[in-house]
């Protein structure tokens, strides 16, 4: 047997980029019609953006706050752990995350005086909740394989760093969407997709952002 160290990503993973995304098709056609709230809630998030102040704030965690719940439980616990092992680990994951934000909605959140990073978020969010369903017709997929926020990962966790950006979430809040963005960005890679670069491309730019923002109005602070 071969040691461990000697595996590639390529080696675990047990399904091909037809299987994933057929994965999505189910899945959609499982929920339909929450699509249509799923899409209110993302409308509703980059409101909270434009808007900002503290209630806004607390509006945009707890959605994103229900929608990784929502994910962990509905997508990775019960669809994605038949082809992917390691789908059990993500949904603990996304749960802790959803704590979390949830945890945010119920703090008194102060209003950053510096809102620079407004637009970067407010674009972020609009890709997150416009652009990725997008891709699907872009890579000919078709809409019922399409990636929905609120409803699937990636474009959940792309909208969450956009929010966390705008409102200066705590570092600690950052971690589980950056190492998302790590592992599904891998994933995407090892499955040849068009948009593999995107998610991690959204994080190393809000993590920039981010930092040179903090340290602008407040010197050796962190995210």
């Amino acid at each position: 047997m071969s040691e461990w160290w000697t595996y590639t990503l390529a080696d675990l993973l047990m399904f091909s980029a037809r299987t994933y995304y057929r994965l999505f098709e189910l899945y959609n056609r499982d929920i339909w019609p929450a699509h249509v709230l799923a899409d209110a809630a993302g409308m509703l998030v980059i409101g909270c953006i434009v808007r900002a102040g503290a209630l806004a704030y607390r509006i945009a965690y707890s959605l994103l706050a229900v929608s990784w719940g929502w994910i962990a439980w509905a997508y990775h616990w019960e669809r994605y752990a038949d082809i992917n092992i390691a789908a059990p680990y993500f949904a603990a994951g996304f749960s802790l995350q959803a704590l979390m934000l949830g945890w945010l909605a119920l703090q008194p959140n102060e209003v950053p005086a510096e809102r620079a990073p407004a637009r970067l978020a407010a674009g972020i969010v609009g890709l997150s909740v416009i652009g990725y369903p997008l891709l699907a017709l872009r890579e000919g997929r078709g809409w019922v394989q399409a990636e929905i926020f609120g409803i699937a990962p990636d474009p959940t966790v792309a909208a969450t760093l956009g929010v966390l950006l705008v409102s200066r979430g705590h570092w600690v809040t950052w971690s589980i969407p950056i190492a998302w963005c790590a592992v599904n960005g891998a994933t995407l890679m090892e499955l040849q997709v068009d948009h593999a670069w995107l998610l991690p491309a959204l994080a190393v730019v809000t993590v920039a952002v981010g930092l040179f923002s903090r340290r602008v109005t407040h010197p050796g602070a962190m995210l």
